[in-house]
């Protein structure tokens, strides 16, 4: 099973990439059979802002259609979001505005396993909720979804890993799911 695994974010090393980093050893540990996990960088399709304009003008950038390509090519996509004033990154938004230009469903049917992770007690979770609304609508089938609070606290970093029991075991519940 090919699964894309994308942090939602131009950080490179954030939460969300540790969190993205996490899962896929996870998987490909043992956690569904056979995975193998792709992790994407947002910062490989930097972009000019989406506009109606521009599209005019520039058609759909390579980055958006290799974007696009990527989930197409994957059995399952795991997408983690950071919270930016209570919403997405510029980075993941105009990616995926792009990529919408091409087709409306983006996730083109594949299962998506949705996470989001902050220092605050929350967690992402007003992202995450809008996400988990908006998915469905962009062709995604979403098999749960977990804001992780506090994830400093709750996030080993030396060792890689989620060690507060109760997240740890939703948190490997819903991507199994993605492989059901």
């Amino acid at each position: 099973m090919k699964i894309l695994a994308i942090p939602a974010t131009n950080s490179p090393n954030g939460r969300n990439r540790r969190l993205i980093d996490h899962a896929a050893r996870l998987l490909e540990g043992g956690l569904i059979a056979e995975a193998t996990v792709d992790v994407l960088d947002l910062n490989d399709y930097e972009m000019p802002l989406y506009s109606l304009r521009r599209q005019d003008e520039l058609g759909i950038p390579d980055p958006a259609q290799r974007f696009f390509d990527q989930i197409g090519a994957a059995d399952a996509v795991i997408v983690s979001f950071a919270e930016h004033n209570g919403s997405y990154t510029v980075a993941w938004k105009n990616v995926y505005d792009w990529a919408s230009r091409i087709a409306m469903g983006v996730y083109q049917g594949r299962k998506v396993a949705l996470f989001a992770t902050a220092p605050g007690a929350r967690g992402g979770q007003g992202v995450l909720d809008h996400a988990a609304t908006v998915t469905p609508f962009f062709g995604g089938e979403v098999v749960g979804s977990l804001a992780i609070p506090r994830f400093d606290e709750h996030f080993d970093s030396a060792a890689g890993e989620l060690v507060e029991p109760h997240l740890r075991a939703r948190f490997e519940e819903i991507l199994a799911a993605l492989g059901e």
